[in-house]
């Protein structure tokens, strides 16, 4: 805790990045609650749970190329106030569905707001090297993404009790007022070179302009011929078999299996948050210690860990039991991902950075759409214990290709090109 106390007191531009992250994320769960609860209590069923979910997938798939090829070219500070700023618009829509309970209205609205998000998600993750040290990319990884999970647990949290309280309408508006708060911290930060442009190793011809798919086919290039980052992007994948699914059953958990409304589905969110937060602390921890063999073998571990927990989460009669093996489940995840991100933080060139965040955001979210189809269309027969159970074997099963790929060589460590030598350090202020 002392190392996050530090960076953000000493680094004027993390913090403000930060600060926006905070208010941003936990409006971005009153918006998931409300939607989930709103179209559970309006139609009871799970596949329009599933629809909602998908109308926010595809979306994110499509905007996934695009995002990553201007993030790569165009100052990412902007894109990002702009990805905020159109996000609160299509927020405060929401409150429309309140008084007209249209499951085609949700669609649409979930649509254009995760359309204009990969230009802020992948936008910040390619920004962090630049706005921190070396010494410090670590500990800003790991505080970024603990930061998430600590906003999904009392967001949630926070969310199904406003809900059930207080109603829908002042979740959507403080979701709306949280992305212009995001907007205006993002506005303060302050480039080392007067801009927040990648760094290119090369000038950007007119067929560059012209034709913007063939920058991103760069990118998918490069992904292919760095075996780590390739890796990297199909465990994203290998979760998402089973998360992509996850995503519907807490809902169906908390409002159907045992029967607690919307704060139930808050408690099982806040549940997986606390998880999430403990496996960000370990892994901390951790990431410094570990040498590059040993991060890969806890890759492994932290799979079979994952889907275990979960298969056992599904069949839990007891409600405390459930909430203990989804953080526990979560935990695992957490672990992964802040150890895989430091990673990619460390190897990955400036100037493809953003293509290489919103082509894994995209390759995520699109096996996330077909787990959640098919998890939506299960429920319509399937008892939501057995999808779950399912989910968490398909999720635990990257373990296994990952051990398979470390034990055959085929995970060797790339040159370290994540952070850039002109990135420094003045009378104790970071300035990149």
């Amino acid at each position: 805790m002392r190392a996050f106390f530090a960076l953000l007191r000493q680094n004027r531009n993390y913090r403000y990045t930060w600060v926006g992250q905070v208010v941003s994320e936990v409006g971005d769960h009153f918006n998931n609650i409300a939607v989930f609860s709103l179209a559970l209590e309006t139609t009871r069923s799970g596949l329009v749970v599933s629809g909602v979910m998908l109308s926010r997938a595809i979306p994110v798939i499509l905007a996934g190329p695009l995002a990553g090829v201007l993030l790569d070219r165009w100052d990412r500070q902007r894109l990002m106030i702009a990805s905020d700023l159109v996000r609160a618009v299509v927020a405060a829509l929401f409150l429309f569905t309140i008084s007209r309970p249209s499951p085609t209205l949700l669609y649409v609205l979930s649509g254009l707001l995760m359309f204009a998000s990969p230009f802020f998600t992948s936008g910040r993750a390619a920004l962090l090297p630049t706005i921190a040290s070396p010494a410090e990319l670590h500990t800003a990884n790991s505080l970024t993404q603990t930061t998430q999970w600590a906003a999904l647990t009392v967001g949630t949290l926070a969310a199904g009790t406003a809900v059930a309280v207080v109603g829908y309408e002042w979740a959507f508006l403080s979701n709306a007022l949280s992305f212009v708060f995001s907007a205006w911290a993002i506005s303060r930060l302050r480039g080392p070179r007067g801009h927040f442009r990648a760094e290119r190793g090369r000038a950007l011809t007119e067929a560059d302009v012209v034709r913007p798919w063939h920058e991103y086919v760069e990118g998918l290039r490069y992904m292919r011929e760095t075996p780590l980052i390739l890796g990297i992007a199909l465990v994203a994948v290998g979760w998402a078999t089973g998360g992509g699914a996850a995503q519907i059953l807490f809902s169906l958990f908390g409002e159907l299996v045992f029967d607690r409304g919307a704060a139930g589905i808050g408690m099982i969110w806040g549940a997986a948050g606390v998880g999430l937060l403990v496996g960000a602390a370990l892994a901390h921890a951790l990431g410094e210690r570990l040498s590059f063999t040993a991060y890969k073998r806890s890759i492994s571990v932290c799979y079979v860990i994952h889907g275990g927990a979960y298969v056992v989460f599904s069949q839990m009669k007891s409600f405390s039991a459930a909430l203990f093996f989804v953080a526990l489940s979560r935990a695992a995840v957490a672990v992964s991902s802040v150890l895989n991100v430091s990673q990619l933080l460390r190897h990955v060139p400036d100037a493809f950075r953003g293509r290489v965040f919103a082509t894994m955001e995209s390759m995520t979210w699109a096996t996330m759409m077909v787990s959640m189809m098919v998890a939506g269309v299960a429920s319509q027969s399937v008892s939501p214990r057995t999808i779950a159970a399912c989910a968490g074997a398909a999720s635990a099963s990257t373990a296994v290709f990952w051990a398979w790929a470390n034990l055959a060589g085929r995970l060797p460590e790339p040159a370290l090109r994540g952070v850039e030598p002109e990135e420094i350090e003045v009378h104790g202020e970071v300035v990149a």
